[in-house]
């Protein structure tokens, strides 16, 4: 049986075999969203075990051994699961996600997190509050898998950028004991993402940004 991996740990392969290996599968893709080494760490040994690696086209001199190189419109494939490909800058300049609508899933790397968004190492607020427009026009089902498991941190900062949300402040309580039972609050959807995310609800880029810079400078 085949399967996908949507990226790699910063530890190198092992986590992800392991976990495809307790299911009887066979890694034979690993999909790639953007350069960083915590994501595509382990890819390379992946591929030496027979696995085909795919990544953003604009980022290929970044990533060593992209097999399939991945730009806006394009699609793949894991089995009947077919993924189109969304151009999303802002965290680096090639960024990618994966939306497979058959299935209500986009992996969003580190673009749109559950209650925030990614850092601007490579790109504008501008771009970013495009992708977040662009998430924001999904079905509200559409489960969101994110690259990190940043929540909590995020949740703190959105009670604090919208003290008068009572959405917030009831995902903050809910994140807050999921995270106490050692549980993972990923996936989210788009619909609680409109709800409780501030840099999704940014009516503009300068929203955006004013959140984007508090967010990195916020202590809680």
């Amino acid at each position: 049986m085949g399967s996908a991996a949507s990226g790699s740990s910063r530890c190198g392969p092992t986590p992800v075999a392991a976990a495809a290996a307790a299911r009887g599968w066979t890694i034979d893709q690993v999909w790639l969203t953007h350069w960083h080494p915590d994501h595509v760490g382990g890819a390379a040994a992946l591929k030496a075990q027979g696995a085909r690696i795919a990544g953003p086209a604009a980022e290929a001199a970044k990533i060593d051994g992209l097999d399939t190189l991945l730009a806006e419109g394009d699609t793949i494939a894991v089995g009947d699961a077919v993924a189109t490909i969304w151009s999303v800058p802002g965290h680096t300049a090639g960024h990618i996600a994966f939306h497979i609508p058959d299935r209500a899933t986009i992996f969003t790397g580190d673009t749109l997190f559950a209650m925030g968004c990614g850092r601007l190492f490579e790109g504008t607020a501008a771009q970013m509050h495009v992708n977040m427009r662009r998430f924001a026009g999904l079905p509200g089902d559409t489960r969101v898998y994110c690259g990190h498991e940043y929540t909590l941190s995020n949740a703190r900062f959105a009670a604090a950028a919208e003290p008068d949300n009572a959405a917030v402040a009831e995902r903050l309580a809910d994140v807050v004991a999921m995270r106490e039972q050692g549980e993972p609050t990923i996936p989210t959807t788009i619909a609680l993402e409109r709800a409780t995310n501030p840099f999704l609800r940014s009516v503009d880029a300068e929203e955006l940004a004013r959140h984007r810079a508090a967010k990195d400078a916020f202590k809680g």
